[in-house]
């Protein structure tokens, strides 16, 4: 057998090193993606913003920003073993990307208000009990699953009311929206510069273990 002579002892063969490089967080792409979008959404929403076509810009984010990068954000969660990162980045990657289809196809579909108020439910109820699993992490991201839980339900509201022109129960659901999307700017905006400074600039809150030994004392 020939001696591995680049070994720093004498006789023995050289172990290769086998610790994994270290991967940057995807969630703050995730949650930014996610954030900006449903900003622009829920303004058009809230009917504030009366525009013919302000419709164009956020189908560009749901396919681009919240649609195709808060999924690869999803699919870096898969490789770090983050199950509830994953899932929820690749899927409301996947929620932008189906708007922006159905958005560009249903004008030629006629009638879909109760079917658009069924989609909409049918994300409500994933969020809820993605909001429950989100009560181990941190309060903000907690904040923004309880924010969207809302915000889904009340535009499917509006949706089995008729859908367009704006319900004031689509209004609403915009309000919320915008709160949904301001928090998770904020927990994106927390990651990123917590990150880059080492240390916590802006606080998100204690993790769910963390609560609950705070409310116990």
């Amino acid at each position: 057998m020939t001696e591995d002579k680049s070994s720093p002892v004498p006789g023995e063969a050289r172990t290769a090193d086998v610790r994994p490089a270290p991967q940057a967080d995807p969630a703050p792409l995730g949650l930014a993606g996610f954030a900006l979008t449903t900003l622009l959404l829920s303004i058009i929403n809230t009917n504030l913003l009366k525009e013919t076509g302000a419709i164009v810009p956020v189908l560009g984010l749901a396919a681009f920003y919240g649609g195709i990068a808060q999924f690869v954000a999803g699919l870096f969660e898969f490789r770090r073993g983050n199950t509830f990162g994953a899932t929820a980045f690749a899927s409301y990657g996947a929620f932008w990307m189906s708007y922006w289809w159905i958005v560009t196809h249903v004008a030629t579909a006629g009638d879909v208000h109760n079917a658009i108020g069924l989609y909409l439910l049918g994300w409500g109820i994933f969020t809820a009990y993605m909001g429950v699993a989100a009560l181990r992490t941190t309060l903000a991201v907690l904040g923004v699953f309880v924010l969207l839980t809302i915000t889904y339900i009340l535009l499917a509201i509006g949706e089995f009311q008729g859908g367009a022109p704006p319900h004031i129960w689509t209004e609403v659901g915009g309000w919320f929206g915008i709160a949904t999307g301001l928090v998770a700017w904020y927990a994106s905006a927390a990651a990123v510069i917590n990150d880059s400074h080492a240390r916590t600039v802006l606080p998100t809150g204690p993790r769910g273990p963390e609560r609950t030994r705070a409310v116990r004392g």
